[in-house]
C-alpha cells in the first residue's frame, strides 16, 4: 500500500501540469488511439506519473460531485489557438489535482485507488480493450476500465481481478508440475478446469459474475461450499454463496468483438451498460427506463450509439457539463416522428 499513500504527499507542479494536459487531451473529441498509448507510456515511466494520473482519474470519476461552477471552469475547453486561455485552464486543473486528496476526498483516495486497481500490473482505460498472452500461453482479454494482477509461481497460476471484466482462454500448463489456474475476485476464487470463461467484478455489492463458454469452472465462495459451473452456464456469486445460475448466451462475450448486444433490454439497463465504455455520466430518466431496446451497437462509437437511439426510439439526449453528463429523456411531443433528432447530443464517446 505504500505506493498508494499520496493523500498527504506532494507531487511536483511539473508532474501535475503534465497530468492535467493528458486529462484534457484524452477527453478531447479529437483524441486518437496513439494519444491513449502515449498517455499510458507516460503513466508507466515514473511512479509519480502513476500517482498523478490516479488523481486525474479520481477527479473525473468524482466530477458529478464537484460544484457545477468549479467543474465548468476547470474542464471547459478554451477556443483553439487561444494559448493564454488554455494555459489558464490547465493551471486551474493542475491546482485541482493538487487539492483533490486533501480537499474534498481525503482518506477515500487510498481506498478507491486499491478498489479500482489504479496500481495493478495490467489495466485498461475507459473504452479500451487489451489482450495479453500470459507466460503459460493462456490468453487474457481486459474489457473497459479493468485491472488485474498476474502471479505465476511454482504452485499456482493466479490472476487477481481488481476491477472490471476479463475473458480468459486457458492453455495447457507447460510446467512439469500441476499448477491450477485461478482467478481471485470479490467474494471468492475461481478455478479453471480446461476452459474459456469471462469474469466481471461488480462495482458495488462485493459480488462477481461468471460465464463459462467452454470446459468448466469451480466456484469457491469465501464462506460457502464450492460448486462446478459447466459450459453454457453463467452465475453470480458473493462470499456467502452462489445464485442466479442461468444459461449463457452470445451477448456475454460480444464485448470482445467490440459490440454491445441488446435483445429487448430495458433502456435503463442499456444505458448503464453503455456508460461503462464512455467517460462522464450517462443516466436514464425514469419515464423511459422501461423502453425496450434491441440491436447490435459498436462500443467504439458511443456517440453514434446515442444518435442511433435518438433517431430510432422516442427519446432525446439532454447534455450538460460539455457532454460529460448525458440524460436520456422522453422526446418532446412536437419532435415525435422527426428523424435525425440528434441535435442535442454533444457527447464524448
Amino acid at each position: 500500500m505504500s505506493a498508494l499513500k499520496f493523500e498527504t504527499s506532494t507531487l511536483a507542479p511539473r508532474v501535475l501540469d503534465e497530468a492535467a494536459e493528458w486529462l484534457m487531451r484524452l477527453h478531447d473529441r479529437a483524441v486518437t488511439d496513439e494519444d491513449r498509448r502515449a498517455c499510458e507510456r507516460w503513466r508507466q515511466s515514473h511512479p509519480d506519473h502513476a500517482r498523478a494520473w490516479a488523481r486525474a482519474e479520481l477527479l473525473m470519476n468524482k466530477l458529478g460531485g464537484l460544484p457545477p461552477a468549479l467543474a465548468m471552469s476547470s474542464l471547459a475547453r478554451p477556443a483553439r489557438g487561444n494559448a493564454n486561455s488554455r494555459r489558464a485552464t490547465l493551471g486551474r486543473l493542475a491546482a485541482l489535482l493538487a487539492a483533490v486528496p486533501a480537499g474534498w476526498l481525503g482518506w477515500q483516495v487510498v481506498e478507491m485507488a486499491d478498489e479500482r486497481g489504479w496500481m495493478a500490473g495490467h489495466r485498461t482505460a475507459t473504452g479500451e480493450r487489451r489482450e495479453l498472452r500470459l507466460a503459460d500461453g493462456s490468453r487474457l482479454t481486459l474489457n473497459t476500465a479493468s485491472a488485474v494482477d498476474v502471479h505465476f509461481d511454482g504452485t499456482q497460476r493466479l490472476v487477481v481481478l481488481r476491477a472490471g471484466e476479463i475473458f480468459i482462454a486457458t492453455a495447457p500448463d507447460p510446467a512439469g508440475v500441476h499448477r491450477p489456474f485461478r482467478v481471485a475476485s470479490a467474494g471468492g476464487t475461481l478455478e479453471a478446469l480446461g476452459t474459456r470463461f469471462s469474469v466481471r467484478k461488480e462495482e458495488a455489492g462485493g459480488a462477481t459474475h461468471i460465464a463459462v463458454l467452454e470446459g468448466a469452472v469451480r466456484i469457491t465462495p469465501d464462506r460457502a461450499a464450492a460448486r462446478v459451473l459447466p459450459a453454457g452456464q453463467q452465475a453470480r456469486f458473493a462470499a456467502d454463496g452462489i445464485d442466479s445460475i442461468t444459461p449463457a448466451d452470445a451477448s456475454v462475450l460480444a464485448w470482445t468483438q467490440g459490440m454491445l448486444l441488446a435483445d429487448g433490454m430495458r433502456l435503463a439497463d442499456f444505458a448503464a451498460e453503455l456508460s461503462r465504455y464512455r467517460p462522464g455520466v450517462l443516466h436514464c430518466d425514469a419515464a423511459v427506463a422501461d423502453l425496450r431496446i434491441s440491436g447490435a451497437f459498436p462500443l467504439a462509437h458511443t456517440d453514434g450509439v446515442l444518435r442511433m437511439l435518438v433517431s430510432t426510439y422516442p427519446v432525446d439526449a439532454a447534455t450538460r457539463l460539455r457532454g460529460y453528463w448525458v440524460t436520456l429523456v422522453p422526446r418532446a411531443a412536437e419532435e415525435e416522428g422527426a428523424t435525425g433528432a440528434s441535435k442535442n447530443i454533444s457527447t464524448r464517446g
